[in-house]
């Protein structure tokens, strides 16, 4: 179980049973969200336990994402097509355990960094 918070303390979460493999996206919506690049694992919703009052933001038509209301801090994502709910690793409170599977929708990479070459990529 990997368990995590946001800065002030005011959301926690518990991600039950086995996280998927965290990926690194480079997108957008997900640089202008996180300032950099947003790192997440997922689990089942249901594997999911929020204590706290997220305030969820409608980023796009088919995802949202959720926020700390007192410090602002980004915590989750969900697309409303995946079974699964997304966290992020930087929220994570201690070692998480898990590997960085891969850079996801790399074409829209900020320019002012680079991605190893050796690191699995995706364009999309």
């Amino acid at each position: 179980m990997l368990r995590g918070s946001c800065l002030c303390g005011a959301i926690t979460y518990e991600a039950k049973g086995e996280a998927g493999a965290p990926a690194a996206c480079h997108c957008t919506q997900c640089r202008k969200t996180s300032g950099h690049i947003w790192a997440s694992s997922y689990v089942a919703p249901e594997n999911l336990i929020i204590t706290g009052d997220v305030l969820w933001f409608q980023s796009s038509e088919k995802a949202k994402r959720g926020f700390c209301p007192t410090c602002g801090s980004a915590l989750f994502w969900q697309h409303k097509d995946d079974p699964f709910i997304c966290f992020s690793m930087g929220s994570i409170d201690g070692a998480s355990g898990l590997t960085l599977r891969g850079h996801i929708h790399t074409a829209t990479k900020g320019d002012y960094y680079d991605i190893a070459a050796k690191e699995p990529q995706r364009e999309d």
